[in-house]
């Protein structure tokens, strides 16, 4: 299987917005799934033998980078597509003069913290009840990569 981590097209919004729904329980908007990308925005989908199966959205704003969605089809999930993505997008904004990239997390989200983690984001804070979830809301936990 070949990969590689291509700009997010509009020929790809389909399946990215496929993936969305299928991989998070509160999805974004199809609208922003589907907006024409701004200046700073750094978009990108992870090709398996030329067939989408994982994306990512962020943007980039005077060396500051903020990863806002990844995700990976479930059905190709715990195969290291994420740790693919998420490398291939730390080397796209260190391309583009990024020094750090922000994300946030769900608090119950282990498995990408512990993938964060792995790569070498660092927890620095806590949004209190800040996503929605199915009882209430749920904390986000903020957490930075510093690019040397």
């Amino acid at each position: 299987m070949t990969h590689k981590i291509v700009p997010l097209k509009p020929q790809h919004h389909d399946d990215v917005w496929r993936i969305e729904q299928a991989a998070h329980a509160f999805p974004w908007a199809e609208s922003l799934i589907r907006n024409a990308p701004n200046k700073i925005a750094a978009n990108f989908v992870l090709l398996v033998d030329a067939k989408v199966i994982g994306y990512c959205f962020g943007q980039n704003v005077a060396g500051e980078a903020t990863l806002l969605n990844i995700a990976i089809d479930p059905a190709c999930q715990g195969k290291g597509y994420g740790k693919v993505l998420l490398e291939g997008f730390i080397e796209a904004l260190q391309a583009r003069d990024a020094e750090e990239i922000w994300l946030e997390v769900r608090a119950s989200n282990t498995r990408a913290y512990q993938l964060y983690e792995a790569i070498g984001f660092n927890e620095i804070n806590r949004r209190i009840g800040y996503y929605p979830a199915e009882n209430g809301r749920e904390d986000a936990l903020i957490m930075t990569y510093m690019i040397f």
